[in-house]
């Protein structure tokens, strides 16, 4: 042991070994000791040197720590100082620490080292899978370092270790315990090693999610307290982000988990906005980036547009406004916050109608829109900030003609407030457009060009619009004062790039003029416009004027390709002279193609939201991109045209024009008469199921009467027992001479009961013929009903096969022939539709009847049952006046027998029953006989 004190720092006798001899002496010892306590001191001296002596302890002592691992897991102790002291040999992350910010030749050593180290280990497949085995054991000496070395590999090299874990049965699995981990310190590093384990590896980050990791990160989200949480709160966010990012899988996971509710919460503000820490600004800034994840445009446009639907149903869009309108919220909070509501809302109508209806808290309210339109227009405010608002603006507009509208209304002279005591979005963005401040100009022009995209009806609308110039001269449009502005050009003094006002004014332009002739005419109907744009691109000028000129060559082009030729000046084939004398062809295409080489429209056309580094690259706007690479190939094309390929192009524009606007009255008939015929059907559908009802009500009500009927022959049958019944009685009682008259009347009731049998026989007969009755009518609705089918399914055919006929028939015939075809087949049409309204009228009075059948059946039915009842009740009363009579004649009976023994106690001679019996038995005898003699 006096070795090892020695090298752990006590006093020897003798010079002191160097640091290698020190090494490979603990090696030898590690290797060849028997005893477990020698190699676990040698083990941790080699841990205490591996900081120190990094380059010495991975190169010779690596293998024998592997060792260890393999052969002494039985020792936790030792197996911490192995893992310890790897760690300390692979990870970069305690030489960093110690180096200086200026000494990076020395850090890029380091990384080479532990890259060569992990290299080392991992060669062996079979260590990285012995490293997970020792990641399940509780024990928190072998665990935890055991989840720091797997993150330093994972950081060495990362795809390498991956693939490693991958293919290990249930590697993965093992290392999700981690975050159920009782000890924090554990559970956190296990946030870290997953952290490596999911960059960029789509398959594992699939695996984590199915093994419930999104529930685990929430829980700790939530225990940690949200965004006031700590470093593990934003370590837990990074995971989430890992696994969400660019996994469209695990987004939809995500959403059907239900777990986008859960992110309300995070976002829940106080009034007291100051003093936030730096953690929770982190905090709020990765939870926004999250949600931003989820509604990325770059993602499937079905999956973006079910997390948009589920944000607003849970209360996280109308969170997110909160913060928006907030009150001391930082800004680059506020920033994301912005970004975050626009790629919220983008697209999906319901979340932009409810952005529309947010206000500020103002005296007097004013909308969200507004407020920040003002600061999108105010030059004090940060870049970043701005462009920020114009991204919300744009987003909100996106596939939203019922918001541009909105828009374009503030604009036009009907909805100005005269009053002039309200700022609207129109009036922003007319002042940002013609203010001294290039940035605020650009802003606005791309904003109001968004408002016009790919609407036509708008870009007509705005034409109206007027603007006061100055006092005492006229009012000019709004297409005069951008023009105006753009051919002043350097002549005013404004703040920031000139040219940048220039682009986006020309965007604008471009954007209005495409597709709307009637704006085209408006622009060309000023004489100056034409000269002033065949100068600019006819000049040779510098680097910097090269991309005015490719916009002016586009809004020329846009003024030929969209031209209607109304104006005889201006008409397409003028146009197209003026540029082959002023500015040659190949010239007008070479500076046309000058926008699409420019980088910063490469940049602009990679994403929706604007990112620009500094004021002066804001040059291009994403959609202007698409329009430019739309356009410019056609108008190549139509400046190289001829006047005749012109004019057949004009005469075939036309002729479709006018053919698709017969094709389109056509469609129009036809789809109302497709709207009649489907009601009709409808109706016929509802009346054939009312039939089917009352056909089972008819055939429940014959059944009904059936057991009516056998139920009343039961009882027919046991009146006709008991009737049999009290004729023996009577006779009896007639032959005892006991209460004749009681007698008598039983036989009188007994008459009375047969007669009513007879009248329920009679009544029964009465209802059978009523029964046969209503089968036979039943049999006739039946037929009636089969031969309408009939009919109207002929009646149908036809009317399809004149639908054909009037789908086949050529649109591009004569028009007066059309137009007489029409009028016939509609003829034919509306004689099918009135014979099918006779039909429906014909089934509804059918209808009628059988339900007036079907009462009169219920009635009688009704009745049945109450005469059924009484007669159960009359059967019950004589059952019960027979017991009574039974009982009586029963005591009578013991009276007599009494009586009988009285007196022949006394000694009266008293004949028998028997005796009295065949006494008149032989009475009646000889009167038999003397009858036969007579």
């Amino acid at each position: 042991m006096s070795f090892l004190w020695g090298v752990m720092g006590g006093p020897s006798a003798g010079p002191q070994p160097s640091g290698a001899e020190t090494i490979q002496k603990l090696c030898d010892r590690v290797a060849s000791s028997t005893l477990l306590d020698d190699r676990r001191d040698a083990v941790r001296a080699l841990k205490s040197l591996s900081k120190k002596y990094r380059l010495e302890v991975g190169t010779q002592a690596m293998e024998h720590l592997i060792h260890v691992l393999q052969t002494d897991r039985s020792d936790s102790e030792i197996i911490g100082y192995a893992l310890d002291t790897l760690y300390n040999v692979i990870s970069n992350d305690l030489e960093e620490e110690e180096q200086d910010d200026s000494e990076e030749e020395n850090l890029t050593k380091v990384d080479d080292l532990g890259s060569q180290f992990t290299e080392i280990f991992i060669k062996q497949h079979e260590n990285v899978t012995l490293l997970l085995t020792l990641v399940e054991e509780f024990d928190f000496h072998v665990r935890w370092p055991g989840v720091k070395l797997l993150t330093s590999l994972l950081k060495q090299q990362g795809p390498q270790v991956q693939q490693i874990i991958l293919v290990s049965p249930m590697g993965v699995s093992r290392l999700m315990d981690l975050l159920a981990d009782s000890r924090e310190v554990i559970r956190n590093d296990g946030v870290l090693l997953l952290q490596q384990l999911t960059k960029s590896n789509a398959a594992i980050q699939k695996i984590v999610a199915f093994e419930n990791a999104f529930e685990r990160l929430l829980d700790i989200i939530t225990e940690e307290g949200n965004s006031d949480g700590g470093i593990v709160v934003e370590d837990c966010l990074l995971l989430l982000q890992n696994l969400l990012k660019n996994n469209n899988s695990n987004q939809n996971f995500f959403k059907e988990g239900s777990y986008i509710q859960r992110m309300k919460p995070w976002f829940e503000v106080g009034d007291d906005n100051c003093g936030w820490s730096a953690q929770k600004v982190t905090n709020l800034h990765l939870m926004l980036q999250l949600v931003r994840v989820l509604v990325s445009p770059t993602n499937p446009p079905g999956a973006t547009s079910s997390c948009q639907k589920a944000m607003f149903h849970c209360g996280l869009l109308q969170q997110l406004c909160t913060i928006l309108m907030a009150t001391g919220v930082p800004a680059d909070i506020l920033t994301e916050t912005i970004n975050t509501v626009s790629e919220v809302i983008r697209g999906c109508q319901m979340n932009q109608d409810y952005f529309a209806s947010v206000n500020a808290p103002s005296n007097p309210p004013r909308p969200a829109i507004v407020v920040l339109l003002m600061s999108m227009v105010n030059e004090r405010q940060p870049f970043v900030l701005r462009c920020a608002v114009l991204y919300c603006f744009q987003c909100f507009l996106y596939k939203n003609q019922k918001g541009q509208g909105e828009i374009v209304s503030t604009l036009l002279p009907s909805t100005i407030d005269a009053t002039g005591n309200s700022v609207s979005a129109g009036q922003l963005l007319c002042g940002g457009l013609f203010s001294t401040d290039s940035l605020s100009n650009w802003c606005a022009a791309v904003a109001l060009a968004h408002a016009l995209q790919e609407n036509a009806t708008l870009k007509e609308q705005l034409l109206r619009v007027q603007l006061a110039t100055s006092i005492g001269n006229p009012p000019v449009s709004l297409l005069q004062q951008c023009t105006n502005i753009l051919s002043q050009g350097d002549k005013i003094d404004r703040r920031g790039s000139k040219v940048q006002t220039r682009v986006g004014l020309l965007m604008l332009l471009c954007t209005w003029l495409s597709n709307c002739s009637i704006a085209v005419t408006h622009f060309l109907h000023n004489p100056a416009n034409i000269p002033f744009l065949t100068g600019q691109i006819a000049e040779n000028l510098g680097e910097e004027e090269q991309l005015v000129q490719g916009l002016c060559a586009l809004l020329l082009g846009i003024s030929i390709y969209y031209n209607d030729n109304s104006l005889e000046n201006y008409r397409k084939e003028k146009l197209k002279q003026l540029i082959e004398k002023r500015i040659g062809r190949e010239n007008f295409i070479e500076k046309l193609g000058f926008i699409s080489k420019h980088e910063l429209y490469s940049r602009a056309a990679q994403k929706p939201q604007p990112g620009f580094s500094s004021p002066e690259h804001m040059m291009f706007d994403h959609e202007f991109t698409k329009l430019v690479k739309e356009l410019e190939g056609v108008i190549s094309k139509a400046i190289y045209k001829s006047s005749e390929e012109d004019k057949k192009e004009e005469e075939v524009k036309k002729t479709l024009e006018q053919h698709d606007n017969i094709v389109t009255q056509y469609k129009k008939v036809i789809r109302e008469q497709d709207q009649e015929l489907e009601e009709l059907k409808q109706r016929i559908t509802t009346l054939m199921s009312q039939n089917e009802q009352l056909q089972a009500t008819v055939t429940q009500q014959v059944s009904q009467i059936q057991q009516h009927k056998d139920q009343y022959n039961l009882l027919k049958v046991q009146l006709g027992k008991d009737t049999q019944h009290h004729n023996s009685h009577g006779d009896t009682f007639q032959m005892n001479g006991i209460q004749m008259e009681e007698v008598s009347k039983l036989k009188e009731e007994l008459e009375e009961w047969k007669n009513k049998h007879e009248l329920l026989q009679g009544q029964i007969t009465e209802k059978d013929f009523l029964i046969e009755k209503l089968k036979s009518s039943q049999l006739e609705v039946g037929t009636t009903e089969l031969s309408s089918q009939n009919c109207r399914s002929g009646g149908l055919e036809h009317n399809n096969e004149l639908q054909k006929n009037t789908t086949a028939d050529p649109v591009l015939g004569d028009s007066g022939a059309i137009v007489a075809k029409s009028s016939e087949l509609e003829g034919q049409l509306e004689q099918q539709i009135k014979e099918l309204k006779s039909e429906v009228k014909a089934l509804s009075e059918e209808k009628e009847s059988l339900k007036q059948h079907l009462d009169s059946s219920s009635s009688t039915v009704a009745i049945l049952q109450d005469e059924k009842i009484k007669l159960q009740q009359e059967v019950a009363e004589s059952k019960k006046e027979q017991d009574d009579l039974l009982v009586l004649l029963a005591d009578q009976d013991q009276k007599l027998s009494a009586l009988k023994i009285k007196l022949k106690d006394l000694g009266v001679p008293v004949e028998d029953e028997d005796d009295i019996e065949s006494g008149d038995q032989g009475d009646e005898d000889e009167d038999v006989e003397e009858e036969e003699q007579d």
